[in-house]
C-alpha cells in the first residue's frame, strides 16, 4: 500500500492522535533549532565565541533524559494525552522566557529547563501514536512522525531567513518588507506552540491500549503497576542497553551533521542569513523525503535493513556536504546528506516502540532515545571547539559522518527485528 493509502485508512480519532504527536514533535524541533540558527547572533550580543553558545545545546541534550524519565513515568501512570499537553505547554513557556534572557548564563539555565520539557515529547507522542494507529503501515507512520523533527528545522530555517534580519521583496511594483526582529523576536515566535495544547484538549482521545490496561487495574494494583517501571526495565535491560548504545550512534549521526552546519556556513563559508536559511529549508525537505521513503521501505525490507542502507549511503555524499566550494554544491550535499540521515531516523519511532513492553512504552523508548542524546550532548560544542582550534570545519564534519555512519550500520546489524509486533503485548 502507498503512503497515501496508509494515511487514508486512518479513522478520525487516529488522524487526530497522529497529527497531535506529529505537530508536538515538529514545534518542539522548531524551538530547538531556532537557537541553532541564532548561535552567531547570540555570541555577538553576549560577546563570546560560538562554542560558548553551543554549550546551550549540550545542556538541552543533557537534561532531555530527565524529561523522558519524568514525563514517561507520568504518561505510563496517568495517560498519554494529559502529559503530552503538559509537555507542549512547558517547552513553549520556556522558549518565551529565553527571549528575555539578560545574559548567556541565564540563557544556558533556561535551555537546560527546555531540555527537560523537550525530553518527554518524543516518547509520549510515539506511545500515543503506535497504541492508537493500526499495525499495517507502521513503518510509514514512523517515517512521517519522525520527520516532524525535520519540518521543525525547516520552519526554523524559514523564520531565520525571513525575520532575523528582515527582507525586502519587489512585488507588482511595490516592496514587500518583512521586519527584522533579531534572535529575541524569533524566540518570542517560538512560544506559539502553546496553542497546540488546546487542540489536544479538544480533539485527541486517550490511547486505547492505555485505557484498556487502566480498566483492568484496581486502585491499589494501579498504583503498584504505575510505579513498577524499574522491575519492567530490569527484565527489559539487555534490549534497553542495546537501544541506548544504538541511539547514541543515531544522535551522533543527526546532531553531528546538523548542529554545527549553519555555523560552518556562516563562519567558514561566510554565506548570508538568507542563503543559510534557504539551504536549511532545502535540506529539511530532503530530510522529510528520506524519512518517509526509508520508513515505507522498512515495511518490506525490515527495520534493520532500511537503517543500514541509509547509513552507508551517507558516505559517498561527504565530499559535496563538507568540501563543496559554492552555496549550490554545499546545498546539494546537505540535501543528500539529510535524506540519508533522516532516512535512517525515519525507522526509529516504530523500531523502538515495537521493541518495548506495553507497561513502560512511554518511558523506555523515550528514555533510551534521550540517554543517547545525553551521551552525545557535547557533540556540537566539541565540533565547534575542534574547528576553532584547527581552523578546519570541513574535516571535522567529514570525519564525524564517516565514523558515525559505519558505527550505526554495524550496531544495527547486531540487533533483532520486531516488525509488526502487537502493541497490547506485554
Amino acid at each position: 500500500m502507498s503512503v497515501l493509502g496508509h494515511l487514508k485508512q486512518l479513522n478520525r480519532p487516529q488522524r487526530h492522535a497522529f497529527l497531535a504527536a506529529f505537530l508536538g514533535w515538529t514545534l518542539d524541533s522548531l524551538d530547538f533549532f531556532l537557537l541553532v540558527f541564532c548561535v552567531k547572533a547570540i555570541a555577538g550580543e553576549f560577546q563570546t565565541q560560538p562554542s560558548a553558545v553551543l554549550g546551550a545545546i549540550f545542556l538541552t541534550q543533557a537534561f532531555r533524559p530527565v524529561g523522558a524519565l519524568l514525563f514517561g513515568m507520568l504518561a505510563d501512570r496517568f495517560g498519554r494525552r494529559p502529559i503530552l499537553m503538559a509537555n507542549i505547554l512547558g517547552f513553549s513557556v520556556i522558549e518565551l522566557a529565553c527571549a528575555f534572557a539578560p545574559s548567556l548564563h541565564v540563557l544556558l539555565i533556561l535551555r537546560a529547563l527546555f531540555g527537560i520539557a523537550m525530553g518527554g515529547v518524543w516518547g509520549v507522542g510515539a506511545a500515543l501514536v503506535f497504541e492508537t494507529l493500526p499495525r499495517e503501515g507502521r513503518g510509514t507512520f514512523s517515517g512521517i512522525l519522525q520527520e516532524g523533527y525535520a519540518l521543525g528545522s525547516i520552519l526554523a530555517s524559514a523564520a531565520f531567513g525571513l525575520f532575523y534580519a528582515g527582507v525586502h521583496w519587489p512585488l507588482f511594483g511595490h516592496v514587500l518588507a518583512l521586519p527584522a526582529i533579531g534572535w529575541r523576536g524569533l524566540f518570542i515566535m517560538g512560544a506559539s506552540p502553546a496553542l497546540l495544547a488546546f487542540y489536544v484538549q479538544a480533539r485527541v482521545a486517550e490511547s486505547p491500549v492505555w485505557l484498556e490496561a487502566a480498566k483492568k487495574r484496581k486502585t491499589r494494583a494501579a498504583l503498584h503497576e504505575g510505579l513498577a517501571w524499574p522491575q519492567q526495565l530490569t527484565h527489559f535491560l539487555p534490549t534497553f542497553l542495546f537501544l541506548v548504545v544504538l541511539m547514541t550512534a543515531f544522535m551522533s549521526f543527526s546532531h553531528g551533521t546538523q548542529d554545527v552546519y549553519p555555523t560552518f556556513l556562516a563562519v567558514a563559508i561566510k554565506l548570508s542569513p538568507e542563503t543559510i536559511g534557504l539551504i536549511g529549508v532545502l535540506y529539511g525537505l530532503g530530510s522529510i523525503a528520506g524519512g518517509i521513503v526509508f520508513g515505507a521501505l522498512s515495511e518490506t525490507w525490515g527495520r534493520k535493513r532500511a537503517i543500514i542502507t541509509a547509513a552507508l549511503l551517507a558516505l559517498p555524499v561527504i565530499p559535496l556536504y563538507a568540501y563543496g566550494h559554492t552555496a549550490v554544491t554545499l546545498g546539494i550535499g546537505a540535501v543528500l546528506m539529510q535524506f540519508m540521515v533522516q532516512g535512517a531516523w525515519g525507522v526509529v519511532p516504530a523500531y523502538l516502540t515495537e521493541l518495548s513492553p506495553a507497561p513502560v512504552r512511554a518511558t523506555a523508548p523515550g528514555l533510551a532515545y534521550q540517554l543517547g542524546a545525553l551521551i552525545t550532548a557535547w557533540n556540537g560544542k566539541g565540533q565547534a571547539l575542534a574547528a576553532e582550534r584547527w581552523g578546519n570545519y570541513p574535516a571535522v564534519l567529514a570525519v564525524t559522518v564517516a565514523v558515525v555512519a559505519v558505527a550505526l550500520a554495524g550496531l544495527t546489524a547486531l540487533g533483532h527485528e520486531a516488525k509488526g509486533r502487537e502493541m497490547n503485548e506485554a
